[in-house]
């Protein structure tokens, strides 16, 4: 059963371009569906097989998963992985029909984003400079950049010297899911931040000149996404800020705060990188206050 998963995998991987991340993340869901197939046929006393888990075994599944208190969204995000792999397995004539056809997921709530205030994110900022090491003028650079440019902390932790244009026409070279590249236009202030680490300070971090990740840890390796996340929950802890501030609160709030200042939907969409305008238009709801007062402002009668 494992060889199938297996497959599938190689198929995101190679065929869909899908990141390393996102198919650890199948991985991981479909592994606890193969356990539990396994399980179940051993109950029965059959094979356990593919072929012989029928829709009847899916909905023992999610009563499984519920039983053992997994959330709406846990459960949503296991059968939507489940869903892709049987329409594979049909697919490749491995199986003749899709358990969790005309099966509907949990009802999950769309999780509203919740930024951090402008005031806040630049106390956010401040806390590498109270240091004087090489390491927190690295994270002073990542902390900039990741607020400048809204980039996933993954694209952020790949990139590489050279990605980041610091002479006149600043941007950042990224590569975002599907290995799609985009390039972010990112202010003078934040592209001499990283120009300053990369001449002062990264040096003082690299082993070896043939090493082109950016942003490197104590030992010259590249930064990892954990490594940087804790640096953050240790900087948003000084700076007495919510303890579950994450890298992706710092895309969140770039998003916010660049609709808030009149940026369009179709520009943060393009900056983000999402491929669909509705993932982008969960946003929306937080610049209810901009757009307020825009309108004031704007409508001819709004002050008569």
């Amino acid at each position: 059963m494992r060889e199938a998963i297996d497959s599938f995998l190689n198929y995101l991987a190679v065929e869909k371009g899908y990141s390393e991340n996102t198919t650890a993340a199948y991985r991981n869901d479909l592994a606890g569906l193969a356990d539990f197939a396994k399980t179940e046929a051993s109950k029965q006393g059959t094979e356990p097989s593919w072929a012989n888990f029928s829709r009847q075994s899916m909905l023992s599944y999610l009563l499984d998963l519920k039983e053992r208190g997994y959330v709406a969204t846990t459960m949503a995000r296991k059968v939507a992985a489940a869903r892709s792999f049987f329409s594979f397995m049909v697919a490749e004539g491995a199986i003749k029909a899709n358990p969790t056809e005309n099966m509907s997921s949990p009802s999950v709530g769309k999780a509203l984003p919740k930024p951090i205030p402008i005031n806040k994110v630049r106390l956010l900022l401040e806390q590498p400079a109270k240091l004087s090491t090489s390491e927190a003028k690295r994270d002073r650079a990542m902390l900039e950049l990741l607020y400048a440019s809204g980039m996933r902390i993954s694209e952020l932790v790949a990139l590489n010297l050279g990605d980041v244009n610091t002479e006149g026409n600043y941007f950042v070279r990224c590569l975002g899911k599907g290995r799609k590249e985009r390039i972010i236009p990112i202010y003078e202030q934040i592209a001499m931040t990283v120009k300053k680490y990369v001449e002062e300070d990264r040096t003082k971090l690299a082993h070896s000149k043939k090493d082109e990740a950016l942003f490197l840890n104590a030992r010259g390796d590249r930064l990892t996404r954990q490594g940087f996340w804790q640096k953050l929950k240790e900087y948003a802890k000084s700076a007495g800020l919510d303890a579950r501030v994450s890298p992706h609160t710092l895309r969140h709030s770039f998003a916010t705060h660049m609709l808030g200042g009149g940026a369009d939907l179709r520009s943060v969409q393009e900056l983000l990188g999402h491929a669909n305008i509705s993932t982008t238009q969960v946003y929306t709801h937080l610049t209810t206050e901009h757009v307020r007062r825009t309108y004031d402002k704007s409508h001819p009668r709004a002050n008569e």
